[in-house]
């Protein structure tokens, strides 16, 4: 099965080859690397910018302007914030030219923890990005969902920001997470599309014949299904929260495990229905207290349902501290663990009504 680096890869040459991408670039995007995580390696439309994210950003919007379709990618979303003012233009570009112009531009950029990256590679930035009206927020959990966000990100008029879970870039997917036309062989996928280590210079990757799917921008899905309580999450988080499910299962406890998969706009119709059943929220997330995404979900939810909770909502999700340091006990302090989440969860389902 292919990992959700590779299915991003996947994505891209797809639409390099079917969906009229012109341009993927950024900072060592192109060969000989091909994107420090391997996102772009092989990929015909792929080259390499200056080291400067404002550029970036610019560029990309200049391109899709002038009727390309560009992807390109800020190495890391801790880079990302200097380019807020950029990022506020492109959003409102389509609303203030009363949608008679397009913007068709795809930033994607890996975010979160888990890779002990310290204080300049650790950020998240999805709760920063939900205040940028005109932008499409999505956060893949696995490689299906990477691939097919990416496709419908790519064929959006709108800008789309793909932020890709650094913990989860080299997970592979299960046998229901196989994207259409991969091949059966994680090895042979690999030897196809994976660089060789060392020279590079005649190397030509395999393609296996991928073939189009796309996950609609602002669907959830519901991973876990259970009356027990509700659960959302999406990125990082998300696959401990079906695997915590599933281990509170043996013990009688259901829980809906939804996953967002989109920031905005986000499936609010989902979350409903489901509190409406369970009467109890847990929301889960890495980025950190103090305007946290979440909080705007605790909010709505609070607005919608009050009379539907039997018991107060919570929010897991990181610490409020500058940075995650690069000792694995200082990220493992700082942010929301697995068993930590799990006992979250078992005291939300079990909690006097």
């Amino acid at each position: 099965m292919a990992t959700l680096v590779q299915a991003v890869r996947l994505a891209l040459h797809y639409a390099e080859t079917h969906l009229g991408v012109t341009d993927i670039f950024g900072e060592d995007v192109g060969p000989p690397l091909g994107g420090v995580f391997t996102a772009t390696q092989g990929l015909a439309k792929a080259w390499n910018s200056p080291l400067d994210e404002r550029g970036i950003v610019g560029v990309a919007m200049g391109i899709a302007y002038a009727g390309g379709k560009p992807v390109c990618e800020i190495q890391f979303c801790d880079y990302a914030f200097n380019t807020i003012d950029l990022l506020k233009v492109a959003g409102n570009q389509r609303w203030a030219g009363a949608a008679n112009y397009a913007l068709p531009m795809v930033v994607m950029t890996p975010s979160g923890a888990g890779i002990r990256g310290s204080l300049y590679h650790s950020h998240s930035f999805e709760s920063w990005a939900s205040r940028l009206p005109g932008w499409k927020i999505v956060v893949p959990s696995n490689p299906l969902d990477a691939y097919g966000l990416m496709l419908s990100a790519i064929e959006d008029p709108n800008p789309v920001l793909v932020l890709l879970p650094k913990a989860l870039l080299r997970v592979k997917g299960t046998a229901e997470e196989r994207i259409p036309g991969e091949p059966i062989d994680a090895d042979d996928l690999s030897r196809g599309i994976d660089a060789p280590v060392g020279d590079r210079s005649k190397w030509v990757p395999q393609w296996p014949p991928v073939e189009p799917y796309f996950v609609p921008i602002g669907k959830a899905s519901v991973v876990r299904r259970g009356d027990g309580a509700t659960v959302v999450s999406y990125g990082r988080h998300l696959p401990m929260c079906a695997q915590a499910a599933d281990e509170l299962a043996a013990a009688g406890l259901a829980f809906d495990v939804i996953d967002l998969r989109s920031i905005f706009p986000y499936d609010w119709a989902t979350i409903s229905e489901s509190l409406q059943r369970t009467g109890r929220l847990l929301i889960v997330n890495e980025d950190t207290e103090v305007t946290n995404f979440g909080e705007h979900l605790l909010r709505r939810a609070i607005d919608d349902h009050f009379y539907d909770l039997v018991t107060k909502p919570v929010l897991l999700m990181g610490k409020h501290v500058p940075g995650i340091g690069l000792n694995q006990e200082y990220e493992r302090n700082t942010l929301p663990q697995y068993n930590t989440l799990r006992d979250a969860m078992r005291a939300l389902a079990t909690a006097d009504a």
